[in-house]
């Protein structure tokens, strides 16, 4: 398939998933010591720590939620105890799920009319009038073995797309919404999105953006192209391992958060905004609640964490922040 096509099926891929339905300087309280007998709530939580991922427990009273650190690029094969993530929603009363996209057939119609603002940059424009010249020759040095020229004129989201290739990232993985999703349904847990991104707000924001406001995006892909698989490699192993800040500043995972959509100021901040409402909401439901969060909205700066410690919250689980 040539590169042009093959970024415009991910542009796609990312866009038409969102069509899908819901499928140290802090004080960090020590996880809980389980001798002896423990109630139900205990269990789930231990449950739940046993998976090879950042996991949080806040509570308010006879309600308690788990907060799940979720990233995305997780390759299908990739050994981590998804198994133990299982056995936890599976014990939850309820699920909170990322957001859910939702495009129209009209909205969907637009994107394909549009597609050419997508695909190219304006006629007699290359890459090199929107980029840094420092920026431009890493570019060239990344993109040396492209079959021809032509990436120089597609979009700078086309080119974002092929650098994070470049980069091992996996658009196509199984992460941690996934396993819950799976597990909730066969044991029949209720669960929502805690919000909605309107289609056609998604379509006008890809669509018409200037090619300049893709640049940034370019900047951080290269660096994880230059980095290679070994970087992404390094990413999931962190995540692993509950290393949160070393997730946080990989070069991939910068990456990921000033392209699009999440380096879109409006949207990353609507969808900040909808976790923190709704995990507020779960503390005054009795019960537990299973939370999967993108773990940079959960770690970063001001994020989820930071503003639930503001709170004089207890929050007990792995460090977020670096010293």
């Amino acid at each position: 398939m040539p590169a042009a096509r093959a970024s415009l099926a991910s542009v796609f891929a990312l866009v038409l998933s969102m069509a899908a339905p819901p499928t140290t300087g802090q004080s960090v309280t020590d996880p809980p010591a389980c001798d002896g007998p423990v109630t139900q709530l205990d269990e789930i939580v231990v449950t739940a720590r046993r998976a090879d991922m950042p996991i949080w427990e806040v509570s308010d009273g006879d309600s308690t939620v788990i907060l799940a650190g979720a990233i995305s690029g997780v390759p299908k094969d990739y050994a981590w105890r998804s198994d133990a993530l299982e056995a936890a929603t599976r014990r939850s009363d309820r699920i909170l799920y990322p957001q859910q996209g939702r495009l129209s057939v009209g909205d969907i119609l637009r994107l394909i009319w549009r597609i050419r603002t997508v695909a190219g940059l304006p006629a007699d424009r290359t890459t090199a009038d929107y980029l840094p010249p420092d920026i431009q020759a890493r570019v060239d040095t990344v993109m040396a073995d492209a079959r021809n020229e032509s990436w120089r004129r597609r979009s700078l989201l086309s080119l974002g797309l092929d650098l994070m290739e470049k980069s091992g990232y996996e658009q196509r993985g199984y992460g941690a919404a996934d396993v819950v999703r799976r597990a909730a349904r066969e044991a029949r847990i209720p669960g929502d999105p805690v919000g909605t991104v309107r289609g056609d707000d998604i379509i006008d924001n890809l669509i018409t953006a200037p090619p300049e406001t893709h640049a940034p995006c370019i900047e951080q892909a290269v660096g994880a192209a230059e980095v290679g698989p070994a970087g992404a490699s390094a990413r999931l192993d962190d995540w692993r391992a509950r290393r949160v800040p070393d997730v946080l500043t990989s070069p991939l995972d910068r990456a990921l958060n000033v392209c699009w959509p999440s380096g879109d100021a409006d949207i990353a901040h609507l969808l900040r905004r909808q976790w923190s409402d709704a995990i507020r909401a779960a503390l005054e439901q009795p019960g537990v609640t299973l939370a999967v969060v993108q773990l940079r909205v959960l770690a970063e700066p001001a994020g989820v964490l930071d503003q639930l410690q503001a709170e004089d919250r207890e929050i007990i689980g792995p460090d977020w922040r670096a010293d």
